[in-house]
């Protein structure tokens, strides 16, 4: 019974390398077709559907005034401890993994 599972599932793996080679090349030729009417009809630019910045009434904040930015000085600590709070259920463990080594 082992070897007609292994049979089944390898026919099913070929057959889904199969397919997902045949699927890939029409997928791709399709997505080829689509994209040349997409260039030819001008979708692959970004703003094709945006109106102008003067309808819109869009103001522009980096033409008014620009941003100050203030450095922090102050030098960052880690909090970051060596050991886990929960010492000593980890010295409970170490001591016994080291009676395992002893026996």
């Amino acid at each position: 019974m082992f070897r007609l599972t292994q049979t089944v599932r390898n026919l099913f793996l070929r057959f889904q390398g199969l397919f997902g080679v045949l699927f890939q090349s029409i997928s791709d030729f399709v997505r080829n077709i689509f994209g040349f009417f997409a260039k030819l009809f001008g979708f692959t630019s970004s703003g094709y559907f945006l109106e102008s910045d003067q309808v819109q009434s869009i103001k522009q904040a980096s033409a008014k005034e620009p941003i100050e930015t203030n450095q922090d000085n102050t030098p960052k600590i880690p909090a970051t401890n060596r050991r886990r709070p929960n010492a000593k259920l980890d010295d409970y463990y170490l001591n016994m993994a080291r009676d395992v080594k002893k026996n």
